[in-house]
């Protein structure tokens, strides 16, 4: 589990460095449009959720070697390419790597959770989710930094180039995506057993918790620039990261599980307070409490989520929950974006401490609606039921 921990660190910092290069070189290399950046990342990101569930599906049936190995000889011949293209070649180029993006965090995740028991899964997945958090903040800072001392197509070539060694690392190492109690040869389990309503609640609300964070990050930016402080941009999202960090410690510390729905009803209730902020210090120290939240409760989805789906179904399962973040990452930006233009800052972190709270207390009063008229359906142990909601 460290092992897979370490790796998971080192390769996601490339892969956040890659999403900003993208942008970078459409605009700095290519001479290209922001309009033409933005287009490609949401291709990409579009691509890339698309392959989740498929890529994780293929995770169960056929192993980790047998499917990662297309997707590294995919990878490296698009990625040999497309640098040096013009745009729409490196729009196709990048497509097509997408769709075979190998599943990071995918892998890691299933390699965590297989590795772990219930009693002790909790904190390994805490622990997974502050590597993240970290590599986040490290990944695009590396990438603008290399880009301002080589050129994009440079930097781009061999950021991807690192991804792909990733892969290769992976493939060696070929970490057990299964406990020990299952062997090798086991079969994926029936979608049906698992892909139920409670699943589709559970990536709903995880959903909404990536939207919850899109969008208060799209809404910094707004609120540093009506306090005429832009230098301090990166100051305050690091202190909002590093408050997810400490969450996320602190989380996987605790004997206990807390329901996904009750932590992201909590996320929206410390969002509000930024609403109120007067000024970047102030901004700060709402954000500090606000990141308390973060990474607990994408873990305690994670966690939810391994304990309703069969070991035979997690890698497809994961698929889906990563394509819910994705697309939450696109509402939260998309919702914020309105509601900054229509009422200022204020407004941005208001939506997005609504959502998070509405959908927060919504989905477990659905869910006790659900398992009343059909008790079959919502199979048991209940995760919200598990943290006493």
């Amino acid at each position: 589990m460290r092992n897979i921990l370490l790796l998971g660190s080192l390769v996601r910092i490339p892969f956040f460095a890659g999403a900003v290069l993208l942008a970078l070189h459409v605009v700095q290399t290519l001479d290209g449009s922001y309009v033409q950046a933005g287009a490609l990342s949401t291709i990409v990101t579009v691509c890339i959720a698309l392959s989740g569930p498929w890529r994780g599906r293929l995770l169960d049936r056929f192993g980790l070697r047998r499917t990662i190995a297309p997707s590294i000889l995919v990878g490296a011949v698009c990625w040999s390419i497309a640098p040096f293209v013009d745009y729409v070649p490196l729009l196709i180029l990048a497509a097509i790597a997408g769709l075979f993006d190998v599943p990071i965090f995918t892998v890691v995740r299933q390699a965590v959770i297989a590795a772990t028991t219930e009693q002790n899964r909790q904190p390994a997945l805490a622990l997974e989710a502050v590597s993240v958090e970290c590599a986040f903040m490290i990944g695009p800072i590396v990438g603008v930094a290399a880009a301002g001392i080589w050129s994009t197509t440079t930097v781009l070539f061999c950021v991807q180039m690192t991804l792909v060694l990733a892969g290769i690392l992976l493939w060696i190492y070929n970490p057990p995506l299964r406990s020990a109690e299952q062997t090798d040869s086991a079969k994926s389990v029936p979608r049906r057993s698992w892909f139920r309503f409670e699943f589709v609640a559970l990536c709903i609300g995880a959903s909404a918790a990536i939207a919850v964070l899109a969008g208060s990050e799209l809404t910094f930016v707004s609120a540093i620039r009506e306090f005429e402080a832009q230098p301090l941009l990166g100051v305050v999202l690091a202190v909002w990261g590093f408050g997810s960090v400490v969450g996320g410690l602190t989380y996987g510390a605790l004997r206990r599980k807390i329901s996904t729905y009750l932590l992201l009803a909590g996320l929206g209730v410390v969002t509000l307070p930024m609403a109120f902020a007067v000024g970047p210090i102030s901004l700060a120290i709402t954000g500090l409490i606000a990141g308390l939240f973060c990474a607990p409760t994408i873990t305690a989805s994670i966690d939810q989520m391994s304990r309703i789906v069969p070991e035979g179904g997690r890698g497809e399962a994961i698929g889906w929950h990563s394509a819910a973040l994705t697309l939450g990452n696109g509402i939260g930006s998309s919702l914020a974006g309105i509601a900054i233009d229509a009422g200022g800052f204020p407004a941005g972190f208001g939506a997005a401490a609504a959502l998070g709270l509405g959908v927060g207390l919504g989905l477990p009063l659905l869910l006790a609606l659900r398992s009343r008229r059909h008790p079959a359906d919502v199979p048991e142990p209940v995760g919200a039921g598990q943290a006493n909601v």
